[in-house]
């Protein structure tokens, strides 16, 4: 069995599938020799300070330390797949890339304690809209297989796993690899305001840019420390740390409710409340239904037994989910 390092592209919306082929690398030239006297740093804070340009840093990736050697208590994984499709019960991973990092309880990032980013040969060949959205190809993938023992031994210690769509790779990794299934996970798309924190968007190059980075690539470990770099600064008015909030938010307890058997007409109110509907084929139930904080619940009953059922004693169906159970199949 054989490993290889692999390029994956970390954190778009829908791993899988994306708005254009990545363009084939150019040969860049051999970068000019620094002339004498001349100092970098001070030259972009000089045009920075002029108010006409902004400055873009190369992103230089934290250096990968011992864990025993990081003073941070806490562990996180951040992990992404490629795969064959969208669907997890027919589909399969062709790709992962992970990296562990420490933290302290308040949300601030410390180091980088380990990498691992492999390809993946799936049983059947990869389909050619996915190598076009990707870039991957069968003969890139072919006799490779993820060291499963190595990425366990990345994800077996972690206290959180981190994807930036979390909803999608859970399913994914937890169907090869049962490490994941006993972790809580948290999604920083979804839990995480960026835009109340001054970012035009959620997409990595939204989030990287307006961090004032760039970063070479998009190779699994390259996208990983760009999106690690974005939660580790801070962001906003108040400068708070993106990474401290999406820790607050997976130690938080949410609800998601079901309105089922709701009169057809009240689709629009639903909706427009933020319901959204499940057709039953994943295993759900055949309704609409709301995700929301624990507090907010008996509000939510209240709307649900006054404007859609018109009867004081419904009790919807409700379930209640921590980071352990959230973004499952």
């Amino acid at each position: 069995m054989k490993t290889s390092s692999a390029q994956i592209d970390l954190f778009d919306d829908a791993p899988g599938h994306r708005e254009a082929p990545r363009p084939a690398p150019r040969k860049r030239p051999a970068a000019a020799p620094a002339m004498a006297g001349w100092n970098d740093e001070e030259a972009a804070q000089r045009l920075e300070q002029s108010g006409r340009f902004r400055i873009l840093r190369k992103l230089e990736p934290r250096p990968i330390i011992p864990r025993a050697q990081s003073v941070f208590p806490n562990l996180a994984v951040l992990v992404d797949t490629e795969t064959t499709g969208l669907h997890h019960a027919k589909d399969e991973i062709i790709e992962i890339g992970a990296v562990a990092f420490t933290y302290d309880d308040e949300g601030v990032i410390g180091d980088v304690v380990g990498v691992y980013s492999s390809l993946r040969q799936p049983s059947e060949p990869i389909p050619a809209e996915i190598t076009r959205l990707t870039g991957i190809t069968d003969e890139m993938v072919a006799g490779l297989e993820i060291d499963i023992a190595a990425l366990n031994a990345l994800v077996e210690p972690a206290d959180l796993v981190v994807a930036h769509n979390a909803a999608f790779d859970r399913p994914f990794c937890e169907k090869l690899f049962p490490t994941f299934a006993s972790k809580p996970w948290a999604c920083s798309v979804k839990e995480i305001l960026w835009t109340d924190l001054g970012f035009e968007g959620n997409k990595l190059g939204y989030l990287v840019g307006q961090s004032g980075l760039f970063h070479e690539g998009h190779r699994a470990t390259d996208d990983c420390h760009a999106l690690l770099e974005v939660l580790a600064r801070p962001a906003g008015d108040d400068g708070a740390r993106p990474f401290s909030a999406l820790l607050r938010s997976s130690q938080q307890c949410r609800v998601r409710i079901y309105a089922e058997n709701a009169p057809f007409d009240m689709k629009d109110h639903l909706k427009s409340r933020g319901y959204r509907w499940s057709d039953g084929s994943d295993g759900r139930p055949r309704a609409w239904w709301i995700e929301i904080d624990e507090e907010l619940r008996e509000d939510e009953f209240r709307y649900l037994r006054t404007e859609i059922y018109c009867w004081e004693d419904a009790e919807p169906l409700t379930l209640r989910l921590t980071a352990l159970d959230r973004y499952r199949a």
